[in-house]
């Protein structure tokens, strides 16, 4: 069961580890990207029978109903609201899931940092696909020595990537729209609330409800009882707070679900080591963003409320895969020796092996 965000990447990625591990496949496409969803099935039927990839079409109905099905694993890539319904319904038949999920993804950049590297790199993790991305960094906690310098680089960074004014950014090829109506009337509220609350709108917030636009929007001072800083945004919308001692980061972080991807910006071996041993996450990213996903070498998966088990290459096989224990014994076997009845010279036999084994 796929997602609308990366719809091609998400649903053939899972469908190829799913095919190498020698499974035929039920694939859901999303109903969000139902031109793509189409596109995918129309590519698959060219090229696999039916029984062996069948492409299933229709809205969350549909999803309700496969899930209750008795199939032998169920790989499902959403959010954790919805991944627990997937896991409650698959426990009726004990089947095995993989729940690629989301979360508060944190970054964290400190003193040692190269801030106008973070600030780039942070600009465009956040906002690629319009921060409708999984692993894409959710709020930002920046030393208080490099809080207005990165402040500063990033409404720099920007600018640079899509436009000087408001009327450019929107304009900008570069920079995509909310996926629907839903979502952008709920990034709506997230924002207003959170301004309501006390944060302060450094940068954007400007919004189209018919294009579905929301500006690459910045958030500081932002109080912890806001909503940016309770739910998972999934938006073009980046908090950013100041912290003073490693600690108090620590403590932010693993007061939350523990996220799908941790960011640590810094050339403190001891401090990236520290944030490392005293977190949890699906995987950490040190001085860059994302690319964490795009290692074929690596696991990719989250940990509890973010998901569990793992994607991506190897890790994809044995996903769809049981391993299992097969034993076949040879003509001559010594295990004749253990069956009654037991002789004296047998139970010698036992205490040598059991003595030097």
């Amino acid at each position: 069961i796929s997602p609308w965000n990366f719809p091609f990447n998400l649903t053939l990625g899972p469908l190829i580890s799913a095919i190498a591990a020698g499974n035929t496949v039920m694939l859901k496409p999303s109903e969000h990207a139902p031109h793509t969803a189409r596109l995918i099935e129309s590519i698959l039927q060219d090229i696999f029978p039916e029984n062996e990839v069948a492409v299933v079409q229709g809205e969350k109905e549909v999803a309700e109903q496969l899930i209750h099905m008795p199939f032998d694993h169920i790989f499902f890539t959403g959010s954790p609201q919805v991944g627990k319904i997937v896991m409650k319904a698959a426990a009726e038949n004990l089947t095995t899931v993989t729940l690629e999920l989301g979360g508060k993804s944190p970054i964290i950049i400190d003193a040692s940092a190269n801030i106008r590297d973070a600030a780039q790199k942070v600009a465009w993790g956040k906002y690629i696909n319009n921060g409708q991305t999984c692993i894409a960094p959710d709020y930002a906690l920046v030393h208080e020595s490099v809080y207005a310098q990165f402040i500063s680089a990033f409404k720099e960074q920007v600018t640079r990537f899509f436009g000087h004014d408001e009327q450019q950014r929107k304009a900008c090829p570069d920079y995509a729209r909310i996926i629907n109506t839903g979502h952008h009337k709920r990034l709506q509220a997230m924002l207003t609330e959170s301004v309501a609350a006390g944060a302060r709108l450094e940068q954007g917030g400007t919004v189209d409800e018919q294009e579905r636009y929301m500006a690459p929007t910045l958030l500081t001072e932002v109080p912890a009882q806001a909503p940016v800083l309770q739910q998972e945004i999934f938006g073009p919308i980046l908090p950013v707070m100041r912290f003073t001692d490693l600690d108090e980061v620590i403590d932010i972080i693993n007061s939350k679900e523990k996220p799908l991807a941790l960011y640590i910006f810094s050339a403190n071996k001891k401090n990236i080591r520290r944030i490392i041993d005293y977190t949890s996450a699906g995987s950490t990213c040190i001085n860059d963003l994302l690319l964490q996903f795009m290692h074929p070498n690596l696991p990719f998966g989250g940990v509890n409320h973010s998901g569990f088990g793992n994607a991506h290459g190897f890790y994809g096989f044995r996903a769809f895969s049981h391993e299992r224990a097969i034993l076949q014994q040879s003509k001559i076997s010594p295990m004749k020796l253990m069956y009654p009845p037991y002789s004296a010279k047998v139970k010698k036999l036992i205490e040598l092996a059991t003595k030097y084994l």
